[in-house]
């Protein structure tokens, strides 16, 4: 999921981690059946991602120069269709979601994006200033 954002930033245990200025908040979750080419198409497709309007038309992270705060979030996964518990049974575990977001970030700096970061498996708290509202929902 990435958010349009005039900044963001992540805290653990009190101290910020990972902070931007005008950029993308992409909160990315793994999937057990995900992969490092999904993950590499994941980031091509947040690096390219035209959701900044300018008079030329709408450009992207990649276009512009901006950076993106990538936040490692398993809950993407959650299946809620029974109960009143989610199932996290979809989402990659650790040892495999952690390396697919590492290339993420990886792949996104290859492509010259400025990265800041959360840290994985910590508690975070992460704070936006979201720009439109815009959020979308990244399917690869």
């Amino acid at each position: 999921m990435v958010t349009r954002v005039s900044q963001a930033s992540v805290t653990v245990d009190g101290e910020v981690v990972g902070a931007i200025g005008a950029g993308l908040l992409a909160l990315v979750g793994a999937g057990r059946d995900d992969d490092a080419v999904r993950a590499g198409t994941l980031a091509r497709k947040v690096h390219e991602l035209r959701v900044f309007p300018s008079d030329e038309g709408a450009r992207s992270v990649g276009d512009l120069g901006l950076a993106v705060l990538v936040v490692s979030q398993f809950t993407l996964y959650a299946d809620t269709r029974k109960g009143r518990r989610p199932s996290w049974a979809d989402a990659a575990p650790g040892e495999q979601a952690e390396p697919l977001v590492e290339e993420v970030v990886a792949e996104l700096r290859r492509r010259g994006t400025e990265v800041a970061t959360g840290r994985f498996g910590a508690k975070m708290s992460v704070a936006s200033v979201n720009e439109g509202p815009m959020t979308l929902l990244l399917e690869v």
